[in-house]
């Protein structure tokens, strides 16, 4: 598993309450909900870290 870094995220609360409910409706954790959306946009762009390149079951 790759090391995690924390770091705080300055968002503009109806976004956060959006992400919170769709953490809620995919049952992710809003962390996971950010690291999930995050990754998505890395895969679109072809820009994901190397050692991520393996997709994992919560992929959709």
């Amino acid at each position: 598993m790759a090391k995690k870094k924390a770091f705080a995220l300055r968002i503009n609360e109806d976004m956060l309450k959006a992400i919170e409910k769709w953490a809620s409706d995919e049952f992710r954790s809003t962390n996971g909900q950010i690291e999930w959306m995050l990754m998505q946009y890395l895969k679109e762009n072809k820009r994901q870290p190397k050692s991520s390149k393996k997709s994992t079951s919560s992929d959709s």
